[in-house]
């Protein structure tokens, strides 16, 4: 791991070529929460392709307009969302429609890192 970054709605682990984000429980990501990945990402990942790899393990919401502008961050390579649960799962499927990038769902967060290390060559 690179660094560990803690804001008051999620976690953020970075390493080279992915970061894995926790949020906090309760919380509504809104596309205002996009400017901080927008910071993180010209602090860590400038000219640099990486991959989002959120692991579900509170609740929380989404507001699918999020992934309008995540969408447009240029060297975001995917998209996964880690989780056993089956209403995050199934929240996550719906989700996949709004990202025009490879967003896929595992079980588990190996399996996330193993995806992300193949779509970034």
């Amino acid at each position: 791991m690179v660094d560990e970054l803690i804001f008051d709605f999620c976690n953020m682990y970075i390493y080279d070529n992915y970061l894995i984000v926790v949020m906090k429980e309760g919380v509504t990501i809104m596309p205002s929460h996009n400017q901080v990945l927008l910071n993180v990402v010209d602090t860590y990942f400038k000219n640099k392709r990486f991959v989002y790899i959120t692991h579900r393990i509170n609740s929380y919401s989404v507001d699918p307009a999020v992934y309008f502008e995540t969408s447009k961050i240029e060297n975001l390579e995917g998209f996964a969302v880690v989780s056993k649960d089956f209403k995050a799962k199934s929240n996550a499927e719906i989700e996949k429609l709004f990202l025009n990038k490879p967003f896929e769902v595992f079980d588990t967060l190996e399996e996330a890192v193993t995806w992300a290390k193949t779509i970034i060559v």
